[in-house]
């Protein structure tokens, strides 16, 4: 974890309109949402899928389900870690072959954590086609993953690091920047 020099860059406010106009163009992006489920990546991922979920219901009155995927087992650095990884189990409400799954997170970087999501839900199904929403995009892709949904793209250095806090977790919505000690 990097500590130093903290900087806002999502208020509580901005999260809420970048998390709507993901909404928007969820419901823009599927032809219906009679298939569409929402897969919230563990751990800030699933508030963030239910909040789009309320949010298309809000503009369409319609729902659309929400699942929770864990990805602890599909990680590829398992073998480089020291710890055992925590593991939750998959919450998801129904059925995902056929459908259109919209795969939530928080923060986008190298993409393995999308990799090992994506090995994850096929294990659990063949999905019609699977959709990448994110809060926040923040570069340096080690493998060749884009999002299709972006709540706002925040070009950082490999020495930062972008914490997204969400009041159902951390008791406020925000996210910021850290900058390492001594980083401009």
């Amino acid at each position: 974890m990097v500590s130093g020099a903290e900087h806002t860059v999502l208020s509580a406010e901005d999260m809420r309109r970048a998390i709507r106009r993901i909404a928007h163009e969820i419901i823009e992006g599927n032809r219906s949402l009679d298939d569409v489920v929402l897969v919230g990546m563990r751990t800030r991922g699933v508030p963030l899928a239910q909040r789009l979920s309320d949010a298309i219901f809000e503009f369409e009155r319609q729902h659309v389900a929400v699942g929770a995927l864990d990805i602890g087992l599909y990680r590829d650095d398992l073998s480089y870690l020291e710890l055992k990884p925590l593991l939750h189990p998959s919450e998801i409400p129904t059925d995902i072959a056929g459908k259109s799954v919209v795969l939530v997170d928080d923060v986008l970087f190298t993409g393995r954590s999308i990799r090992a999501a994506l090995d994850a839900l096929i294990d659990l199904g063949r999905p019609s086609h699977i959709q990448l929403a994110v809060l926040v995009d923040r570069g340096h892709r080690e493998l060749p993953i884009r999002p299709d949904y972006v709540g706002k793209n925040i070009p950082t250095s490999l020495t930062e690091e972008v914490q997204v806090r969400l009041e159902e977790i951390d008791g406020r919505d925000e996210v910021v920047v850290i900058r390492a000690e001594g980083e401009r």
